[in-house]
């Protein structure tokens, strides 16, 4: 006590003791809440435009494998087709019921202009041809689902199944990544979240190449990481650089606000 005492009586003689008892303890806590600064760096991972996995619909045999790892292929395209003799075999009865049943209306109809069929007896023919139509349309969606095509232009990221492979309904066949533009995804702090705005430009620094890309910020999350007191951020690159693929990753560097 004897110490303490005349050491505040020297501080506050020196104009010290004041100027620390001023320092309000907010401006501290809004001095660590900045905007990105100069040489903030975050990690950042590139992303494909869209992504999927393709599932066999049927049951059945690979009859083609028309794709292979890293391959490239259409809209449209032809992946992969299935043994499809018994849909086929189905599909050419349901064709000939429905003829029958249509002949059988027409039949119908002219006996009702002879007054030798009542009202009942064509809704009943009628009835049976449309539900010999629908057999038929239920038979072609199941022979569609032999030929496994590609949603939209890209590459195979990985191949499932090899040629006259049996599979089950559901099994994963093939994985793809759609060609184009990549995306960005990474995690800013949540204290960014004042300046964080969609449109908002950087460099991303990407390892495998060893070179700096521009970049803007194309979505903000509305949820803060309870956990790691981060936000999701996605952004796209500022143009089309092929040596880029998915999965490549490095750091995003924000300039100074």
């Amino acid at each position: 006590m004897s110490l303490t005492r005349p050491l505040l009586l020297g501080l506050a003689m020196t104009g010290i003791l004041p100027a620390m008892a001023q320092t309000p303890p907010r401006a501290a806590a809004a001095a660590t809440a900045t905007a990105p600064a100069a040489g903030d760096a975050i990690r950042v991972l590139l992303t494909p435009d869209r992504e999927t996995t393709l599932a066999s619909p049927i049951p059945g045999r690979i009859r083609t494998l028309n794709t292979s790892l890293g391959g490239a292929f259409g809209a449209g395209q032809l992946l992969i087709g299935l043994e499809c003799d018994e849909p086929n075999a189905r599909l050419r009865i349901a064709k000939a019921e429905l003829a029958s049943a249509v002949e059988q209306l027409d039949a119908k109809k002219r006996m009702q202009a002879l007054q030798q069929a009542g009202d009942v007896e064509i809704n009943l023919a009628a009835s049976a041809a449309e539900k010999a139509g629908a057999q038929v349309a239920l038979q072609q969606a199941q022979v569609s689902q032999c030929s496994i095509t590609a949603p939209w232009s890209g590459r195979t990221a990985k191949v499932h199944v090899r040629s006259h492979m049996s599979v089950t309904a559901g099994q994963p066949l093939v994985d793809l990544v759609k060609s184009g533009p990549l995306k960005l995804r990474l995690n800013a702090p949540s204290r960014w979240l004042g300046q964080l705005k969609t449109g908002l430009a950087f460099e991303v620094a990407i390892e495998e190449t060893g070179k700096r890309y521009p970049a803007r910020v194309s979505a903000v999350n509305s949820r803060v990481d309870s956990v790691s007191q981060t936000v999701e951020l996605e952004a796209t690159l500022a143009g089309s650089y092929p040596e880029l693929l998915p999965g490549m990753s490095g750091t995003a560097v924000f300039p100074p606000r």
